[in-house]
């Protein structure tokens, strides 16, 4: 027997914990910085995989592999969920419109400078 999953509610819950992780050097989560480009799942047996497609806001970013890292444990994390997969990719490049309002606002009110 199959087991049936809520997609749409394990998507919530990831989307959750990624909100909880942030780039150490801007004031905002990286869903809201519009980082995170698709989460997508793939149910084998009785087991659900999940792969996060994301960029970051520069390819020279210093923290590459820690917020990869972090990706997958937070991913990892929601109970449904057995394997993660983080694919980063730089195409389409990463740009200021990607952020959500909500981050648009965190960095003007911080006065942080827009990571350019």
């Amino acid at each position: 027997m199959s087991t049936i999953f809520d997609l749409e509610e394990i998507e919530k819950k990831v989307i959750e914990n990624l909100k909880k992780v942030y780039d150490p050097e801007i004031p905002s989560n990286i869903f809201d910085l519009g980082l995170i480009y698709n989460i997508e799942f793939e149910q084998k047996n009785n087991y659900l995989h999940c792969m996060i497609t994301m960029t970051l806001t520069s390819p020279t970013c210093p923290v590459a592999d820690s917020l990869l890292e972090q990706v997958k444990y937070v991913t990892l994390a929601v109970d449904e969920i057995d394997e993660a997969f983080v694919k980063l990719v730089f195409s389409p490049p990463w740009d200021p419109s990607m952020m959500s309002e909500d981050a648009r606002e965190i960095m003007g009110a911080s006065g942080a400078a827009m990571p350019f």
